[in-house]
């Protein structure tokens, strides 16, 4: 019964449109974008957020195809976008992991507000900087200010942001996985946790 008063609206919505004088580009942006936009302020989302249960389960899904503690994947979606499925920020990053849109095109992520895509591909990319630095905080450091700021200045990038991005990814990813220190090389980690 709801799909077809919601359809019934919509065709009443596409009748008063179609019978309206010709719009600009403007106007009818104005008309149809408001519908569908996606947006931080969740009384104005279309999407419904994706259920923290729902996301919990697609972290350890991925953890384990990517070989990532999903306690890390965790930890960096709660410091990218606070477990809000259709974050943006003000850079354009999108999504639970905040990829932005090249980012996401590279990693074949079709919908960054799809929870499963945007977990996904955020973990493959994570996994590939765990691989190529070698260490929990400088892969953290890449996610946030991307891996050549990291190879340009040889480890965490001298950035006030990046810095406390990884002190607040580091202490979020201690806290979720029970373990002292996190922050170590890859091949003295504490039980458990798994990183290159």
């Amino acid at each position: 019964m709801e799909i077809a008063n919601e359809l019934a609206a919509l065709a009443r919505r596409m009748e008063q449109i179609s019978s309206a004088p010709a719009l600009n580009a403007t106007a009818f942006n104005r008309l149809i974008v408001p519908s569908y936009a996606r947006s931080n302020d969740a009384g104005s989302a279309v999407a419904a957020r994706t259920p923290r249960a729902e996301i919990e389960r697609v972290i350890n899904a991925s953890g384990a195809d990517y070989h990532v503690d999903p306690a890390l994947i965790e930890a960096i979606v709660e410091n990218e976008s606070a477990f809000n499925s259709n974050a943006t920020s003000s850079a354009g990053a999108r999504g639970l992991m905040q990829l932005m849109p090249q980012t996401a095109d590279a990693l074949g992520v079709t919908d960054s507000y799809d929870a499963i895509q945007n977990i996904r591909g955020g973990t493959r990319y994570l996994r590939s900087l765990l691989d190529r630095f070698g260490r929990v905080e400088l892969a953290v450091a890449a996610y946030n200010a991307g891996p050549d700021a990291v190879q340009k200045y040889g480890g965490i990038p001298p950035y006030e942001e990046t810095r406390s991005y990884v002190r607040n990814v580091l202490a979020s990813y201690a806290r979720r996985s029970h373990v002292g220190n996190v922050a170590t090389n890859a091949g003295s980690q504490p039980d458990g946790i798994i990183v290159p």
